[in-house]
């Protein structure tokens, strides 16, 4: 449902406080483990572009998701990964830039064979 401001002029007055300029050479990037509802949304993290992918692999993931009982179970082979909507597959050597990561963006994984604590995501 599209939403109407009450002053038509409201997106000229008002300036967004997450501008690209906000974040001393980071971009705002979000990541998502989908069909895992012990995290209800999106997690946000100040990175450069030039963060190879595999720091989100071998320090982000473990860090932030490591305290669910399915990531130790994860098939790394396995999963399935999307910037933005699109399919990718990761090269943890590329840049988050190389893999079409920006300002705002959102990396969503599914993990195969893992919907949640006792399959919860599926119910």
């Amino acid at each position: 449902m599209g939403v109407i401001a009450l002053d038509p002029d409201y997106a000229s007055k008002v300036a967004p406080a997450d501008t690209l300029d906000k974040f001393h050479g980071n971009q705002l990037v979000y990541i998502h483990w989908e069909e895992h509802l012990m995290f209800c949304a999106a997690l946000a993290f100040p990175f450069p572009p030039g963060m190879p992918f595999g720091a989100i692999l071998a320090e982000i993931l473990p860090t932030f998701y490591g305290i669910h009982p399915d990531f130790e179970k994860i098939d790394w082979g396995k999963v399935r990964w999307t910037v933005d909507g699109k399919d990718i597959t990761p090269d943890p050597e590329k840049s988050l830039a190389d893999h079409g990561v920006g300002h705002k963006s959102l990396i969503r994984f599914w993990t195969p064979g893992l919907t949640g604590v006792n399959g919860l995501a599926t119910v």
